[in-house]
């Protein structure tokens, strides 16, 4: 890993994407968002380069929703 990558919880997960929480967890478990890494017994973030391709790589449709 990088050591410059940032990282980001769930909250700035949900607020980047616009995702509801339940839906995050449904993309990720049919593989069509990335999984979070695990930083702790309970605590889970997303590489920020990672989030950002997935929006970038985002479906026309899906984004003009």
């Amino acid at each position: 890993m990088d050591f410059r990558e940032f990282l980001l919880r769930k909250p700035e997960v949900l607020e980047r994407t616009g995702l509801a929480n339940s839906t995050l967890y449904y993309f990720i478990n049919q593989g069509n968002f990335p999984k979070p890494m695990k930083l702790g017994k309970r605590t889970v973030a997303w590489k920020k380069s990672e989030i950002d391709k997935w929006i970038d790589e985002l479906q026309p449709s899906m984004q003009e929703n």
